[in-house]
Order: structure tokens, then sequence, then C-alpha cells
């Protein structure tokens, strides 16, 4: 096993290019997991963009849900495994969720199902011989969103988060292309 390092921020905070800068500095192939699906033609830029900042040598996973099932069938000779993003994999478990319900979401369906999402993730870590760099949004630090759905949202990701973060050896938050330490020295909190 090992090191895991989350990367926690706001939007365009430049959580993924650091993620990318931490590791190019470590050796060893590198797997890259999107968990974006591209819905428009603007996600569709974006996922481009993200695809040609990286390097050719990286090979990429794209994968919606069962993230953590998915890497341990493609890891290969991967030493350094990019998670990115954690919003976008509650953002695909809570859409599951909203179809199997025809629009309607039991929230705690909802919570178990990112639960066990996160969880299957988390063991993934224990398990791959691997260092592992998670990226998330922090969505915490806003205003309360309106309507129910989207605090539903915004309370599922906040929890996968914390399980994030309680298990991973180092928590940074980007600010302004800043990396702030929140937790280091691999202790579990």
């Amino acid at each position: 096993m090992g090191k895991t390092v989350l990367i926690i921020g706001g939007v365009r905070s430049g959580k993924s290019h650091y993620a990318q800068e931490l590791a190019r500095s470590k050796s060893g192939a590198v797997l890259f997991v999107a968990t974006a699906e591209a819905g428009d033609e603007e996600m569709r830029q974006r996922i481009e963009e993200h695809k040609k900042a990286r390097p050719a040598t990286w090979r990429t996973l794209e994968v919606q849900s069962r993230v953590g099932k998915r890497i341990r069938q493609e890891i290969g000779e991967a030493q350094v495994v990019i998670v990115d993003c954690i919003t976008l994999l509650v953002n695909n478990v809570f859409s599951q969720q909203q179809s199997a319900g025809n629009g309607r979401v039991d929230l705690k369906v909802a919570e178990k199902a990112v639960t066990d999402e996160i969880n299957a993730l988390l063991e993934c870590c224990r398990q791959v011989e691997a260092s592992f760099i998670m990226v998330s949004n922090e969505v915490g630090s806003g205003i309360v969103p309106a309507d129910k759905m989207s605090r539903l949202y915004r309370d599922l990701l906040g929890k996968a988060n914390q399980m994030l973060a309680q298990q991973a050896d180092e928590v940074l938050m980007m600010v302004a292309g800043i990396p702030l330490p929140l937790k280091s020295g691999g202790s579990k909190q």
C-alpha cells in the first residue's frame, strides 16, 4: 500500500494541476482515473483540455461508478493512481439514485450508495500497491443551496470528503493554486 493524498478545494483552485504535478514527481507508471461524463459540449471541451494536459505515457481509465473495482481490474504496472474527481463520482452515484427513483431520492438509500462507493475506493487504496492522489471539491464553505436535491448532494459530498480525509495520509486544500496542508505525517484521524 502506498501513500494516499486527498486534494480538496474550490472550483478552478488548481486541484487537478497540483495532483498531476505531484504524480509527475513520483517514479513509476501513472493510471489516471477520470470520473467525468461528457454530458454537454462544454464538458466535452473540458475533458479534452484535461486529456491534452496529461503526459501521453499516462493510461486513462474513464469510469463513472464502481471505481475501486475498476482500478483493481486495470491497475497493471501503475505505481501512482490519480482519481479526478470525487465530486463527479458522488454526482454520478447520486444521479443513479435519482434515475432509479424517477427523480426522487431516498436519503438513506443515497447515503448508503455513496458510502459503499467510497468504502470500496478506500478498500482499493489499502489493497493495491500504489500511491493514490484523489481530487475533490470543498463545497461546505459556500451558501446553503436553495433546493432540497442540491442540499442533499452537498451533504453527501461532504460526508465522502470526510471519509476520505480520515483515511488519507495527507490532506491538502488548494486556494488560488497554493496547496495548504491540512493533515500530514500519515496519521489516520
